[in-house]
Order: structure tokens, then C-alpha cells, then sequence
């Protein structure tokens, strides 16, 4: 794990490197650098993910709670760690306002998403209250 987090972190300082290179003759290109190392990184991640999920998935199914509770947490990662880094993007391209507007996005869709686990709450705690 140590050997492949020292090349994570040796292919985000090349590319920022040569990003900050090419920023001094055509700044899109330099955005284009820096996207492509966060994609070809986040493709790295996608193979590590795995036992995550199945460790995570495990845990819970210990819990006895239902699994629409982790599709839901899961989907709330997923929202977070994008608008991040969109939002993260957006301000290495001088674009704050666009980054702000992602980012409020995706403070909104974790509230949509998280609707349906409010009413069951609600609908508990009136269960018990009544």
C-alpha cells in the first residue's frame, strides 16, 4: 500500500510540475494535464475500492438494517468526493463562482437523498412517542 500511495503521490507532483510548466505558454493545456493525472488516478482507486465495498457491506449486513441504508451512504460518497473535486477544478481554472455552484449542488442532492431516511425517522419517533 505504501509503494503505490509513493507513486500516487510522485504522479500528482509530476503532473502539477508540468502543469505549472505549460501554464507559462497555454493555460487549457495545463488544466487538461491536471485532469487527465486526477482521472488516471481515480482509475487507480476504482481497483482498491472493491474490498472496501465488500468490508463495508459485510459490517452492515451485521447491523440488520436495510440495504437501501448503504446504497444511500454509498450514493452520498459518490456526491461528495464529486463535487469536491469538480469543485476543487473549477477553482485551479480561476472559475470560484462555477466551483461554489457545484459544490451547493451537492450539498443539496445529499439532501434529497437524504429525505426518505428523515420520514422513516420521523415515522419512528412518532411510532414511539404515540
Amino acid at each position: 500500500m505504501i509503494g503505490e500511495t509513493a507513486t500516487t503521490a510522485a504522479v500528482c507532483i509530476i503532473a502539477a510540475i508540468f502543469a505549472t510548466l505549460l501554464k507559462q505558454y497555454n493555460r487549457e493545456h495545463a488544466i487538461f494535464c491536471v485532469i487527465a493525472a486526477c482521472i488516471t488516478i481515480l482509475i487507480a482507486m476504482c481497483a482498491y475500492l472493491s474490498p472496501v465495498i465488500d468490508s463495508v457491506g459485510r459490517l452492515f449486513a451485521q447491523t440488520g438494517l436495510p440495504d437501501a441504508y448503504l446504497e444511500i451512504l454509498w450514493k452520498a460518497l459518490g456526491i461528495s468526493y464529486l463535487t469536491s473535486i469538480a469543485g476543487d477544478l473549477c477553482r485551479d481554472c480561476g472559475e470560484s463562482a462555477l466551483a461554489q455552484m457545484a459544490e451547493l449542488w451537492g450539498r443539496l442532492s445529499l439532501v434529497l437523498l437524504a429525505l426518505p431516511l428523515l420520514q422513516e425517522l420521523l415515522e419512528t419517533v412518532t411510532e414511539v412517542l404515540s
